[in-house]
């Protein structure tokens, strides 16, 4: 590992003309956030090379029994830097931090460590975390920028669900990404002016948002219901899950992706817990609880126009979450994603997507265990659930892995099917009995 003292300060000169590299993880989500860090002075590119250079990059560079998101992204912003795209000497990369128990807290000094030995320690490295632990006299996280960002995700995570949930049965080809594309670009004009993050804000373009999915034409389809669970960024990220979302839809899937807010609770959650279970700083819990209290009404945005236009599977509260997987694990159980994990699980199987997709990473311990490892318990409470782990890794090809999910596909169509004929024999015997009387 690179000590601290060798670290590489990204300077007040840099961010005037120094551009700034992000691995992406949430196409919608991210590109607001692109754009809300464009709005703030910083030169912020979110990388989309998925080539395979990127592990390849990846795999000389990081250990290979490091998880690999670790070897994803590091590898991917390696391959940015020497791919002549950039210039290298007038470029930074930024990396989030959690500081949890997770590995990910270690991805920063994985970073500096690659970039010395690849020749490119000189690159500047950002820390992007809520708790400052790294400061940068160029670089600063500030309270308007985390309202905007929080307002990013916010709408994100709806444009995603309406997004899911419409595509499969639109009648107009593309219209769905089409309108997903013209909200981005709207609210990212937005926050450069200041606007649409305001509580008033957020709430009146939210539900002008789904009025205007509503009127998207649409029309009844079979499509198997498939949720997607797993370590966070193999969840979300197209380079991570090779195009998983992709692959759904060409399958006439309709997905169901639990959202960025809910992870985000659950983190603050565990400062809450933490305290309770173990003891600690008051003032930590109820810091932990205020930030709960906030996002939790960024939850009712969401859901609120939602279960107003009465169309929509509606997001579980982080609320039901907790109480949800109770019965079957403690809230202690918390490194990775922990608990909700198993929570998303249930909620899916509860809400009619029984059928799922658990994303597994190589290396990642917290995920198999709380995700693969909770299988067998689930199905003796949701005996309909159709659960498959895909095992994600620089060995794993991509055949193999939608072979996996075509036949959990295959399995999901078999039970329609039956569901389809027990209804239909049930309504002729209930013809039946009504002719008799």
């Amino acid at each position: 590992m690179i000590d601290n003292s060798e670290r590489v300060e990204f300077t007040a000169e840099m961010r005037k003309d120094y551009t700034i590299l992000a691995p992406n993880m949430l196409d919608i989500h991210f590109c607001m956030v692109e754009n809300l860090f464009h709005s703030a002075g910083y030169n912020v590119k979110m990388l989309r090379n998925y080539d395979q250079s990127v592990i390849n990059e990846g795999l000389k560079y990081v250990h290979n029994d490091t998880c690999y998101p670790a070897l994803l992204t590091i590898g991917q912003m390696i391959s940015a830097l020497k791919s002549g795209e950039y210039d290298i000497n007038k470029t930074a990369l930024m990396m989030t931090q959690t500081g949890g128990g997770c590995r990910a807290s270690n991805y920063i000094h994985l970073l500096r460590k690659a970039l010395k030995n690849a020749g490119l320690g000189h690159v500047p490295v950002i820390s992007l975390s809520i708790g400052n632990m790294e400061k940068n006299s160029g670089f600063s996280l500030t309270f308007t920028m985390m309202v905007k960002a929080l307002a990013a995700l916010a709408y994100g995570d709806l444009l995603t669900v309406l997004k899911n949930q419409t595509k499969p049965y639109e009648i107009n080809e593309g219209e769905t990404d089409k309108l997903v594309a013209y909200w981005v670009k709207l609210l990212s004009e937005k926050f450069e002016k200041g606007r649409a993050c305001t509580p008033f804000s957020i709430k009146r373009f939210m539900k002008r948002i789904v009025a205007s999915f509503l009127k998207i034409e649409t029309e009844e389809r079979d499509c198997v219901k498939v949720g997607v669970v797993g370590e966070i960024y193999v969840k979300y990220s197209p380079l991570a899950n090779n195009q998983l979302e992709s692959f759904l839809f060409s399958q006439g899937c309709e997905i169901n992706v639990p959202g960025i807010m809910g992870f985000f609770m659950h983190v603050l959650g565990n400062g809450v817990d933490d305290v309770d279970l173990y003891g600690g700083s008051k003032l930590k819990r109820l810091k932990s609880k205020a930030a709960l209290w906030l996002i939790g009404k960024y939850e009712g945005y969401i859901n609120k126009p939602l279960a107003d236009a009465g169309r929509y599977s509606v997001p579980a509260t982080y609320k039901h979450l907790r109480e949800l997987v109770a019965p079957v694990m403690g809230h202690g159980c918390k490194m990775g994603e922990g608990w909700l994990l198993t929570a998303e699980m249930m909620e899916l199987c509860e809400s009619g997507y029984e059928n799922i997709v658990c994303a597994q990473p190589f290396g990642c311990l917290p995920n198999h265990i709380v995700g693969k490892g909770m299988i067998r318990t689930l199905r003796e409470y949701y005996p309909d659930a159709n659960i498959v782990a895909v095992d994600y890794d620089p060995g794993a090809t991509k055949v193999n892995q939608e072979n996996r999910i075509k036949l959990m596909l295959s399995v999901a169509r078999e039970n329609m099917a039956k569901k389809d004929n027990n209804t239909e024999q049930k309504s002729k015997a209930t013809d039946k009995i009504l002719q008799t009387v």
